[in-house]
């Protein structure tokens, strides 16, 4: 077995990574990441950076539950929700207000059975869809919203829903910008106690990896 102090070691250690993620500036929303990720990859193309819009990421959230179960073995979503139900089901259920509903410009979605970032969720779908990546890259966008869900025991997905909308004044959430509480799942632009679970699951499988090799590599 592992001498007492290396154990110790390897707790201090990935206690001290995983705290950091937590503390991190997106508190732990997977969500969020995406959203970043799109502002860098558009900024680095010389493009504007989009509005986070939790409305629209509330939407987003909606849109991808509504596949869950449908992730083929080679990370594909096989699901097409009605595009009406965008605008016509998944912004009341949030609770946008109806007068500031916009026209979603595009969307994309995704999932993956191993998931470890948002760059790797985004990049895989963008290298096998070359009309994701032209919307990513629309010059005439403004407002973009992720959501981000696991199925239990089962793969990760992610939706992200885009707009050309005036920013800061559409899909504006009831309850000043509350709306309606989400029970599962985490959205762009909002605080997200599943994501922090989420973090806390990946450090937990790296750990019992860890610890894993140290008692191989011990004996």
């Amino acid at each position: 077995m592992c001498e007492p102090f290396v154990l110790k070691l390897c707790f201090v250690c990935f206690s001290f990574v995983a705290c950091t993620a937590a503390a991190g500036g997106n508190q732990g929303n997977p969500a969020d990441e995406m959203v970043k990720f799109v502002n860098e990859n558009r900024t680095a193309m010389n493009l504007s950076k989009l509005h986070n819009n939790p409305g629209l990421g509330c939407m987003a959230l909606q849109f991808i539950s509504q596949c869950l179960g449908n992730c083929s073995s080679n990370n594909t979503v096989l699901c097409e929700p009605p595009e009406v139900d965008i605008t016509e089901v998944y912004a009341p259920n949030c609770g946008v207000e109806l007068p500031t509903v916009g026209v979603v410009a595009g969307h994309l979605k995704g999932c993956l059975w191993n998931y470890q970032s948002a760059e790797q969720a985004l990049c895989y779908n963008l290298l096998r869809d070359r009309e994701a990546a032209s919307l990513l890259h629309g010059r005439d966008l403004t407002e973009v919203g992720a959501g981000f869900r696991r199925e239990k025991k089962g793969a990760f997905y992610w939706g992200m829903l885009f707009s050309n909308a005036t920013v800061k004044s559409s899909f504006a959430l009831e309850e000043g910008g509350k709306g309606i509480q989400q029970k599962n799942g985490c959205f762009s632009g909002s605080e997200c106690s599943a994501g922090k679970k989420l973090l806390m699951l990946q450090f937990l499988e790296v750990l019992m990896v860890f610890l894993e090799f140290c008692f191989v590599f011990d004996y």
